[in-house]
């Protein structure tokens, strides 16, 4: 079994890892001589062996000659965990386009392009799986963060539709929607309601897997309350919070 990380620095794409490590691990992220934390914990939690491969997310020439070398060299690839992305800063990118573009380009834009790739790399081996982290914050737009919600939308729109085209290719899709995650990319913010933990998205993920659902979201009763918000009045939404 061979599992590939689009972003080794990842909490969850790691903790998701660990949960699945029985044979190689393939570790994908910028400076990846740097990733020995992540590479013994996996070793630890039972991987076989950890390889790592230079993956610059925002380097979409880079995606298909990386992919296909990987794909190469260490597959079949059984499982494929798309991890990357950045959070930005709302209140930069409502004045600095440059960086509301990045940001869109590294969530949205970059996703289409690995995506896109896997889809034609897995379709022609026949199997695995691509899990894509969406967000709750894609399901309805907030004002407090609506740069990184609608690329979340828009990735989350693609990978829906991605799970349609791939039915009965022998390829799956599962889309995973935490809410706020407790971790490295959201230190020094006040956890919002119904918050979870790397560790606790990993579990859930994996079970997720292992059932072969197409989308879970993390905790699950954010499902449910979506459902609600998205009944919302727009003048009562656009005073949300984070």
């Amino acid at each position: 079994m061979t599992v590939l990380v689009l972003g080794g620095r990842s909490e969850i794409g790691v903790a998701v890892a660990r949960r699945l490590a029985s044979g190689t691990v393939v570790l994908a992220a910028r400076r990846s001589a740097s990733l020995d934390a992540q590479s013994q914990a996996l070793l630890d939690a039972g991987a076989s062996r950890v390889e790592r491969v230079e993956f610059d997310a925002d380097a979409l020439e880079t995606h298909g000659p990386l992919l296909e070398d990987v794909f190469s060299r260490f597959g079949p690839v059984s499982v494929v965990v798309t991890a990357f992305g950045v959070l930005g800063s709302q209140e930069k990118a409502e004045v600095d386009a440059v960086h509301a573009v990045s940001i869109v380009h590294t969530d949205y834009v970059a996703h289409v392009s690995v995506l896109t790739h896997l889809a034609r790399l897995m379709k022609a081996q026949g199997s695995g799986t691509i899990v894509v982290f969406s967000s709750v914050a894609g399901v309805r737009v907030r004002r407090a963060n609506y740069v990184y919600g609608s690329a979340k939308a828009g990735l989350d729109g693609f990978a829906s539709g991605l799970t349609d085209a791939l039915h009965a290719s022998g390829v799956r899709v599962l889309t995973v929607r935490p809410g706020f995650v407790i971790g490295r990319m959201t230190e020094g913010m006040a956890p919002a309601p119904f918050s979870s933990t790397p560790d606790q998205v990993a579990d859930a993920t994996v079970k997720a897997l292992r059932r072969k659902k197409p989308e879970v979201w993390v905790p699950g009763i954010l499902r449910w309350v979506f459902a609600v918000m998205r009944l919302v009045p727009r003048a009562v939404w656009r005073r949300m919070p984070r």
